[in-house]
């Protein structure tokens, strides 16, 4: 796996946008102050791939990855793996309770040749290739499929972080074995030892089905086969045969129709003839035909005499005048009575409201003059306050004089002082004149009130004289209209004789409908009579119409009874002629019915023949029918048997490969249940990794450590002094470095040739220990990893703070921090 690009938002002390672009950086370094973020670079770039970072402490540490405050963290790692390019996004979202949930993860593989700069254009995750993950747990097999290692392995091969550096260096044997095994995948032989197991036993579970099987399919021999080819074979014949036989059974069927139908049809002829007869009342039909006439001529003659004595009537009371002018008269009349009666009515209330508007303008007179005498009184009032008000001034100006003395005011000299008065003046004239005031005030509501009556009694008069001048003028001109009348009695005679012309006109017209009533049902006796003949008619000519046939004589359209009459006669010679083709239509019958029988028996022996019995079929195409049948029936007992037979063949093959099969397994499953195959290959394993570490350590500590390991442990040979044998755990802090940076270098060197799975080791990352080291030494693990980093066949990476190593590398990344998030700027190459 080789990282290509990196891209992070709102993740840990990232917060802001970042992009780290690894392109073309086939050596490079993290650096920066401790705590800028250089180890959260890799830690995105697990998280992306495997969704935690070791020092998280799992997934459910997954809250780690959230910026401060912030709700959302996004991560996409572009990188190449094996030839191919993928991109592994993964999103967490804090929600509205606090909880913070992967909210999306997918993988795609892109097209070849994709540029990874394109994914500055914000494309969604559907364009940029074939998706192969699109949730979590789907992650887990697609990246492992495309990176070749499980997330154990990808930090201690690939990705290198803080803490764990020295983990397998220190490791106890069975620690230490237990990651070989993980690392190395060689827990694949403990499964091929219960696989094998499991498909041995599901063998014999399988065998014990076919066994069964095999018993079930005994019957399907080849002797049974035949036999079933052979009844086919029958079928077939049987069914060509019916098909030859049925022609002649269908012609003999089709004679017997025809006998049947030309004995029908005189059937029908003989019935025809013997239902022709008379139909009943057909006498009283055409008398009551002549009496509706004679009836319906009665009623015409009567109508046209009461419409005679209407019109007479009419012409009585069109000569006796018009009754609405009369009664227009006596509305007159009776006008001018009422209108006389009222005129003295209307002179007395014209009266009575002149004498009350009189009262009423004396009262308001009265109270006008009232009102002036109270003003006028307000007035002195007033006056004498204001003079009270000066009296006032003067007697306070009193207290200030002096007898002998001058008047401040006149400058004359006082001979004698005025006598002080006990009670203001002012207070006086204000109590008149609230007297005064409020004399006015009630002198002025009287006359307003009084004044008001007098006003509305005024109105009410002009209103009164209005009606009565109205009612003399409407009395004047109605006396006008009556002068030339007759008088009242003459008008209510007249009126009370086109009364009497009325009534006798409205008996008069009753009688007309009364008449035209009767003239109606007459006609319509006609009308029912008539068609009841017609009725008859119609019954005549369907009855000769049904024999037309048999050419019946002409009728006499003017006499039903005659023609009727005739018809019966004609008839019954008809049927006498035909009684005697009867016979011999009845003796054809029965002989195309026997032959039709034989035909038919002929056939059914063919199928009692061949073992079958169609005694309920009677159709032609019922007996092809069953013949058919009788064949498909037996084509498919063939088939069937044919097909077991050929099962029973399978499963015998079957019974010997699962035997064969469940002996492989369990002899598979015996050799590797002892585990020596598997302690085998982790001595193996052990041993190529500890002499490729030995040979790193050798080149960094310049020939004086050598690293060894016996029975499980790990040792350095110290040929600084005399090959001393010294425990892992002896090392300092620099020598503990190096031997672990030996380890791991030879772990990812040795891993892709002994694991069992398809790791492509492109790249290395190492996050520890550079700044424990001396300047020596420092300087072999730079030309280490430069060497390494020569060699072209992976991407070589490191996190460090110490500026002598990372001025060697040649592309930097420098990770620094401000107050609101972490910054990553390439520099170098």
């Amino acid at each position: 796996m080789r990282p290509l690009r990196l891209d992070m938002a709102g993740f840990t002390v990232f917060r802001d946008p970042t992009t780290v672009d690894f392109t073309d950086a086939d050596y490079f370094a993290l650096v920066g102050p401790t705590g800028s973020g250089k180890s959260t670079v890799l830690d995105a770039i697990c998280f992306a791939l495997y969704g935690t970072v070791p020092r998280w402490g799992g997934t459910r540490g997954i809250g780690n990855a959230l910026a401060p405050s912030a709700t959302e963290a996004r991560v996409r790692l572009c990188f190449e793996s094996a030839g191919d390019r993928f991109v592994a996004t993964r999103v967490v979202r804090r929600d509205g309770r606090g909880n913070v949930k992967t909210a999306g993860a997918g993988l795609q593989l892109m097209p070849a040749g994709f540029d990874v700069t394109k994914l500055d254009t914000g494309m969604d995750l559907e364009d940029l290739g074939e998706a192969l993950a699109g949730t979590p747990a789907e992650m887990d097999a697609a990246v492992l499929d495309a990176v070749g290692l499980p997330y154990e392995q990808f930090t201690s091969c690939v990705v290198l972080p803080q803490g764990q550096f020295a983990d397998f260096l220190h490791a106890k044997p069975a620690t230490r074995q237990q990651i070989l095994v993980n690392l190395l995948g060689l827990h694949v032989y403990e499964n091929v030892q219960v696989k094998a197991s499991e498909r041995g036993k599901a063998a014999e579970a399988k065998l014990s089905v076919v066994e069964q099987q095999l018993e079930a399919l005994a019957d399907a021999t080849d002797e049974a086969v035949g036999a079933a080819a052979e009844r086919l074979e029958r079928m077939r014949e049987l069914t060509r045969a019916v098909e030859l036989a049925v022609p002649g059974l269908r012609a003999a069927r089709e004679a017997e129709k025809s006998a049947v139908a030309a004995r029908d049809t005189i059937d029908g002829e003989l019935a025809a003839l013997k239902s022709v007869r008379t139909p009943d009342g057909l006498a009283e039909a055409t008398g009551a035909t002549t009496a509706a006439r004679a009836a319906a001529e009665e009623a015409a003659r009567e109508v046209h005499a009461a419409e005679e004595a209407e019109e007479k009537i009419r012409g009585e009371l069109a000569a006796a005048g018009d009754a609405g002018t009369l009664r227009l008269m006596l509305d007159r009349h009776t006008e001018l009575q009422r209108l006389a009666e009222q005129e003295d009515w209307f002179a007395g209330k014209v009266s009575v409201a002149e004498v009350e508007y009189r009262d009423a303008s004396a009262a308001a007179e009265l109270a006008q003059a009232e009102h002036t005498g109270a003003q006028q009184l307000l007035e002195q009032a007033r006056q004498d306050y204001r003079d009270a008000q000066q009296r006032d001034r003067a007697t306070a100006l009193r207290g200030h004089l002096v007898a002998g003395h001058e008047c401040p005011v006149c400058e004359q000299t006082v001979t004698v002082v005025p006598e002080v008065p006990k009670e203001s003046a002012v207070r006086l004239a204000e109590a008149a004149g609230a007297a005064a005031k409020a004399a006015a005030e009630s002198a002025a509501a009287r006359w307003r009130e009084r004044d008001a009556v007098a006003r509305n009694l005024e109105s009410d008069l002009e209103r009164k004289r209005g009606q009565y001048e109205h009612h003399l003028s409407r009395l004047a001109e109605v006396r006008a209209a009556v002068a030339d009348l007759p008088d009242m009695e003459a008008v209510r005679s007249r009126l009370a004789d086109l009364s009497r012309l009325q009534g006798r006109l409205e008996d008069a017209a009753a009688t007309v409908r009364a008449a035209r009533e009767t003239q109606r049902r007459a006609q319509a006796g006609v009308r029912a009579a008539e068609e009841q003949q017609r009725t008859a008619w119609r019954t005549f000519d369907a009855a000769r119409d049904g024999l037309a046939r048999f050419v019946p004589p002409p009728a006499d359209r003017d006499d039903l009874a005659a023609a009727w009459q005739a018809l019966v006669g004609w008839a019954r010679g008809e049927h006498e002629t035909r009684l005697a083709g009867r016979a011999e239509a009845d003796a054809a019958v029965t002989a195309a019915h026997a032959a039709t029988a034989r035909a038919h028996g002929a056939i059914v022996d063919l199928f009692t023949e061949a073992d079958l019995t169609v005694s309920s079929v009677d159709a032609e195409a019922g007996l092809i029918r069953a013949a058919a049948v009788a064949a498909e029936r037996a084509e498919a007992a063939w088939q069937r048997l044919t097909e077991r037979r050929q099962q029973a063949g399978d499963a015998a093959e079957l019974r010997n490969r699962l035997q064969q099969q469940g002996r492989v397994a369990k002899s598979l499953a015996g050799h590797l249940r002892a585990n020596n195959f598997e302690r085998w290959l982790l001595e193996e394993a052990l041993d190529l990794l500890v002499d490729g570490a030995s040979g790193i350590l050798r080149e960094l500590t310049n020939g004086q450590y050598e690293l060894i390991h016996d029975k499980g442990e790990f040792f350095v040979v110290d040929h600084h002094d005399a090959g001393l044998k010294r425990g892992v755990r002896t090392l300092s802090g620099g020598e503990t470095f190096q031997a672990s940076l030996a380890l791991a270098l030879a772990l990812s060197e040795q891993l892709a040739g002994m694991s069992t799975t398809a790791a492509s080791l492109e790249s290395i990352v190492l996050d520890e220990g550079f700044g424990t080291l001396d300047a020596a030494t420092l300087d072999v693990v730079a030309a280490t990893l430069e060497n390494l980093a020569a060699r072209g066949d992976r991407m070589v990476g490191l996190v460090t703070h110490v500026q002598a190593l990372a001025e060697r590398v040649p592309v930097r990344f420098e990770v620094h921090k401000d107050a609101r998030t972490a910054h990553v700027e390439r520099v170098g190459m």
